[in-house]
């Protein structure tokens, strides 16, 4: 089982996620995503490349492999990490829109953990220089045969990523979001991955739960991300066990 954090976590910031999941007889490795991690420190990429984050999990997936027997692999991810779940299924960027982003057309909304990171970005990769290989890379397949199950918790990037895609996911999908989320929207981030992935089904961790309920240290509803914890356990189970 591997564990995909969200924007500017970290795998020890997964702990919900990893505990429920180690405690149903899975092994579980939370990553820390390169250059969008508050232990090792941000870059501009981390933040904007998300591509990177899928080629993460494989290259983790082909580590591992080298040292042990792989059994079924299921991926998990919260906001983000979603995302990145996802990706590993079949779901690929749209470069239209992703040029749209970064080339300033489509406004990008601030990122809390690292202010100015488009700026950032442009003053190490020129777009003229970096755009046609960039663009190529974040459209690209980066579904991983060895992935038979995705969790995605608060799912990032659903406005990203092309309908067509999510149409040929086939391992199934559980997807689980609060009501009350205003950083990943239901309608903008959630509903692409629901209505588009024909095996996806999921439901609302509550009307009134956060964004943050799901890795503040005082969330509003603290039951939110332990129930949530348990129901991706539960799904686990029961698509891994066959």
């Amino acid at each position: 089982m591997v564990v995909s954090h969200g924007t500017g976590g970290s795998g020890s910031s997964m702990e919900w996620l990893v505990r429920p999941l180690h405690e149903a007889g899975f092994r579980v490795v939370a990553l820390d995503h390169h250059g969008n991690n508050f232990v090792d420190g941000y870059e501009p990429e981390g933040f904007l490349h998300i591509w990177e984050r899928p080629r993460d999990v494989s290259f983790a997936l082909d580590a591992l492999a080298r040292e042990q027997l792989l059994g079924p692999v299921g991926v998990t991810g919260f906001s983000l990490g979603g995302y990145t779940a996802a990706a590993l299924a079949g779901a690929r960027v749209d470069p239209r829109i992703l040029w749209a982003v970064l080339s300033g057309t489509i406004p990008l909304p601030e990122i809390p953990e690292f202010p100015g990171a488009l700026e950032a970005l442009r003053k190490k990769h020129p777009l003229d220089e970096w755009s046609p290989r960039a663009l190529d890379a974040a459209a690209a397949d980066l579904s991983d045969p060895r992935v038979r199950a995705v969790f995605q918790v608060a799912p990032g990037a659903g406005g990203l990523v092309t309908p067509e895609s999510l149409a040929t996911v086939r391992a199934p999908v559980g997807i689980r979001w609060g009501g009350a989320d205003t950083v990943n929207p239901y309608d903008v981030d959630t509903r692409p991955y629901l209505e588009h992935i024909p095996t996806a089904s999921g439901a609302s961790a509550g009307p009134a739960v956060r964004h943050d309920d799901f890795f503040a240290p005082e969330p509003a509803d603290p039951t939110a991300r332990v129930r949530v914890g348990r129901e991706a356990a539960t799904f686990f189970r029961h698509h891994l066990s066959t």
